[in-house]
């Protein structure tokens, strides 16, 4: 059975590594989305804090990292793949793969599904 959201190794370490160097009360990185650009949706990672509403949260682990992301959304993202990459320029960032995107806005930044 695949899992709702993958996250790769490479994604678990760097969840792992700005979770250590956060400060007090945070507990966890947020997978959000916001609306902007010109397809109207982009990705959003935030921390999570202690005293955060989590009951609107589902929490999805995998390679030992673990990401909220808001009930809202989890439609959206089902089968979505996490990754951690650096890019032909040098430029580390996360890197999602939805299989719901039914569009991209040139630059790469929103999505429409």
């Amino acid at each position: 059975m695949s899992k709702p959201i993958k996250i790769t190794e490479n994604a678990a370490k760097q969840i792992a590594t700005l979770l250590t160097d956060t400060s007090e009360g945070v507990q966890g990185l947020r997978l959000n989305i916001k609306t902007t650009g010109c397809s109207g949706n982009s990705y959003n990672i935030e921390y999570v804090n202690a005293d955060n509403d989590l009951s609107k949260d589902e929490i999805f682990t995998d390679n030992g990292a673990s990401i909220y992301i808001p009930k809202l959304y989890s439609w959206m993202l089902f089968g979505m793949t996490i990754d951690y990459i650096t890019d032909e320029l040098g430029n580390a960032r996360f890197d999602f793969v939805n299989p719901n995107e039914t569009g991209r806005c040139g630059c790469g930044e929103s999505f429409q599904v």
